[in-house]
């Protein structure tokens, strides 16, 4: 019996990796449809799989999430809806999503379907839980980057709010904080918030100093932690690992569900857990704050060799039946017939067996009886309560007592997996539109003040980091706008941002949920950055709805996308700099130096000798692109875009002069290495 309420959640990319979870522990697991999911590569489900997945965990009392984690583009909203609805009708027991105006479109719908935020909605503070509590969610999946005490604080403010908190305790550990990289799409053409990640990261990147995998994490593990997660209140120990074969399902959710029952796992589940999967090892880092170079770690030959001789051993933990669900059972036999009574404790039902004959030498008795109506063995079920009724003088055989358990089972299976009718209502796609301005305004961002023009005509507003002093005098018509670190606490956004006002800002750029909240506390206007991920319409609009006066495009979809799109707030595009490809709470250059050795100026080289260079921002570390995008030469194909973004981090003032005056006049091609970005790629 658990010590706490707390559930055990599992990973299910196939039919055996669910049954395996389940076998083993597992008290709910997430899974899939064949599209629209953040494991696109895994095998995942079809509807018809998606219904027997469901009821087969149903009739085990095990919850099912759907992931629908992914962003979704205005044409494929109404399938997304289309998969939700059969979910729903299946009897699914929640959705999770990352998309903001699908997860506004799924609680319109269907109001009765339980939201989960997805990880990859970064949500790192308590800020972020009023909006998504407005917008439907229950539950939000806390980013993995979290310390022990920032996750307490976001479980107390969650608890305000009837909300709930759960928490990835096990698995692979992203370089990049979720829901925060673009390194896949742009280096590789697969997007990781579409769902096809190529995993770049585990490939060589050398930092000074570094091993050459300094964007490689070992996996995670806080199954010491467990029970410090139980107390404070998070509600669900999330196991990572849709692709991952079966045996590691099992030995990952059994070992979670040791911790929790016993808050001690065994030493030989602990070494095929180890020998299934790891990367030389496993970490906790983020939770005690210990990050640093122990957190790294690359998969080795010797922890493929120690994988292929655990399966035989972990093949046990789910090649039975797991006999979790207790039932009532009854029974009742007389000279007119015989019944069985299976109850647990909310559905209840009852079949007829044969009609017992006179005994010749021996009759029924109780004993009898119940040996055989509690053979449960291959079920769900075990029987914690039985009783019978037996009249005397009678003899049923010992083969239709078997056959009546069996047809009861049967009976109590279909109704513990029947799925109620739920509610489902129309919806309706925004019809709320901004007309876009006939010229695009140029916003231009500085790293610091010494790249401040002379010249800045043209220019309509500075974008400013908020961790850094602001420039003392602005150019005349020019606003002021803060720059705040996606990153950074919000007691520091909220201090840093009254520093910023006092000097006549009226605007901050959020790349996070949180900055939202603060930034209009503040009386600010906010402006939705890129860690907002705008994909669709429908997503601006809520962004709207948040407080947003402007929002930045995905770098993801097509310029021409973009330039068509309707949106109901004034759309930008990042249009010239070096794209951020990655938001790490361990900094890579950390794998072989100190921050004091660091300097604050390094990069990152991969095996084809292209540098990548680091950038620190308030306790994060941003990997930028190797080359700047440009476009002031394709300004023609730019329509009915209201802002471009050029985003300047080492050039100095006169290369932030010259482009600035290129994209004036719409100049040739740059001087020097450039790319188009994603603008004019498809990214699966």
């Amino acid at each position: 019996m658990a010590k706490y309420n707390v559930e055990v959640l599992a990973p299910a990319g196939s039919m055996e990796a669910l049954q395996a979870a389940v076998r083993s522990g597992a008290d709910a697991v997430y899974l899939g449809a064949r599209e629209m999911n953040a494991r696109r590569n895994a095998e995942n489900f079809d509807e018809q799989q998606l219904k027997e997945a469901v009821s087969y965990c149903h009739i085990r009392g095990v919850a099912v999430y759907l992931t629908l984690n992914i962003l979704i583009s205005n044409n494929e909203l109404s399938r997304a809806l289309e998969i939700v609805r059969s979910a729903y009708r299946a009897g699914i027991d929640a959705v999770i999503v990352q998309d903001l105006g699908l997860a506004r479109l799924i609680h319109s719908a269907f109001p009765e379907m339980p939201l989960h935020a997805s990880t990859q909605m970064t949500v790192m503070s308590p800020a972020a839980l009023p909006a998504l509590k407005e917008l439907g969610f229950c539950r939000v999946v806390a980013a993995r980057e979290m310390s022990e005490k920032a996750l307490r604080e976001l479980c107390d403010a969650a608890r305000k709010l009837d909300m709930t908190v759960e928490v990835f305790v096990h698995g692979a550990l992203c370089m990049s904080v979720s829901g925060q990289c673009l390194m896949s799409a742009v280096l590789g053409g697969r997007s990781g918030n579409r769902g096809l990640c190529a995993g770049p990261c585990r490939l060589p990147f050398s930092a000074p100093s570094g091993t050459g995998f300094d964007l490689s994490l070992k996996d995670l593990s806080l199954l010491s932690e467990v029970e410090r997660m139980a107390q404070m209140g998070v509600v669900s120990l999330k196991i990572e690992g849709r692709m991952k074969r079966p045996e590691y399902v099992a030995a990952a959710t059994a070992a979670v569900r040791q911790a929790l029952d016993s808050n001690e796992v065994s030493q030989n589940l602990l070494t095929s857990l180890n020998n299934v999967f790891s990367r030389s090892g496993f970490t906790n880092g983020y939770f005690t704050g210990k990050i640093g170079s122990d957190m790294f770690g690359t998969r080795t030959k010797e922890d493929v060799a120690a994988a292929n001789m655990a399966f035989p051993f972990i093949h046990e933990y789910y090649r039975n039946e797991r006999q979790s669900v207790p039932i009532a059972i009854r029974a009742n036999i007389n000279e007119n017939g015989s019944s069985l009574t299976l109850c647990d404790g909310v559905n209840t039902v009852t079949v007829n067996g044969e009609i017992p004959q006179k005994a010749q030498m021996r009759e029924l008795d109780n004993d009898t009886v119940v040996s055989y109506i509690t053979k449960l063995g291959g079920t769900p079920y075990y029987s914690a309560d039985v009783a019978t009724r037996i009249s005397s003088g009678l003899f049923l055989r010992g083969a239709d007592l078997n056959a009546m358990r069996r047809d009861a089972v049967e009976a109590l299976n279909k109704a513990r997996s029947k799925s109620a009718k739920r509610q489902e209502c129309e919806y309706k796609l925004s019809r709320e539109f901004y007309y876009p301005s006939q010229k695009s305004a140029l916003v231009v961002r500085l790293e610091d003040a010494n790249q401040m023009c002379g010249d800045m005509t043209g220019v309509s507003a500075v974008i400013f980091p908020l961790e850094k002093q602001p420039p003392k005098e602005m150019p005349q018509n020019v606003r002021l706008i803060a720059d705040i670190p996606r990153g950074m606490p919000d007691e520091l956004v909220a201090s840093r941002l009254r520093i910023f006002k006092n000097h006549g800002c009226k605007a901050a750029l959020c790349g996070n949920l949180a900055n939202i909240k603060t930034v209009k506390d503040m009386s600010l206007a906010p402006i939705a950055g890129l860690g907002l991920n705008a994909y669709n319409s429908e997503s601006v609009s809520v962004m709207k709805s948040m407080g947003c006066r402007a929002v930045t495009m995905s770098p993801e979809l097509y310029l021409s996308d973009i330039c068509k799109m309707n949106t109901a707030l004034p759309k930008g595009i990042f249009a010239y700099g070096r794209l951020p490809l990655m938001l790490t709470k361990n900094c890579p250059v950390a794998n072989g130096m100190s921050c004091e050795e660091c300097g604050r100026n390094q990069v990152l080289t991969d095996r084809l000798g292209t540098q990548f260079p680091v950038r620190c921002r308030a306790g994060f570390s941003e990997v930028l692109n190797s080359v700047p995008i440009y476009l002031a030469d394709r300004l023609s194909e730019i329509k009915g875009i209201d802002f471009m973004l050029l985003y300047f981090t080492d050039e100095d003032k006169s290369m932030v002069e010259r482009i600035i005056n290129a994209y004036r006049f719409g100049a040739g091609v740059a001087n020097g290495g450039y790319t188009r970005g994603l603008y004019y790629r498809k990214v699966d």
